[in-house]
């Protein structure tokens, strides 16, 4: 299966920026279809499972923090919801 494009730029960035140990990112807008924020694209809602070194010893909120920064104008303005999980190697 091809990536859509928004999920390939989250994928792309993301990679750039932290260069995971694991990501995951999945596109969950058919399950909010119809939803406040579904803006018909299928590509509005999404989930990120990322492992990277550079989340070593840094909390919870700022690891949030570091994805969306990662990210850019995503968030907020092209995607209407980002579920995150970020951790560090061994966590």
């Amino acid at each position: 299966m091809t990536n859509r494009p928004i999920e390939s730029e989250i994928t792309q960035r993301l990679t750039t920026a932290f260069a995971p140990t694991h990501l995951s990112v999945s596109n969950d807008s058919a399950k909010h279809h119809g939803h406040l924020g579904d803006d018909g694209s299928g590509e509005s809602h999404f989930s990120v499972e990322i492992e990277s070194q550079a989340f070593a010893g840094v909390s919870r909120l700022e690891r949030q923090r570091m994805v969306n920064r990662a990210l850019g104008d995503l968030p907020g303005q092209r995607v209407h919801a980002l579920a995150i999980r970020a951790r560090a190697p061994g966590e």
